[in-house]
């Protein structure tokens, strides 16, 4: 399981475990947070194709489908 903080996603890079449509790296582009500040949700832009998607930060604690970092 990956440990990440959520208030230091902005900007990172991640890396899909399995690719769909030939996007494999990804960077945290934006943070929806509550009326107090904390992290909710978070937006993944594709580097490839520049799609972006909506999740839950928890996702990427998921080391069978993401991993830290560009590889």
């Amino acid at each position: 399981m990956n440990r990440i903080n959520p208030r230091k996603l902005l900007l990172s890079k991640w890396t899909a475990a399995h690719p769909r449509n030939r996007e494999k790296h990804f960077l945290v582009t934006e943070l929806f947070c509550d009326e107090e500040g904390t992290v909710l949700e978070l937006e993944l832009q594709a580097v490839l194709t520049k799609r972006s998607e909506r999740t839950a930060w928890q996702a990427l604690k998921d080391d069978e489908r993401w991993s830290m970092g560009w590889k």
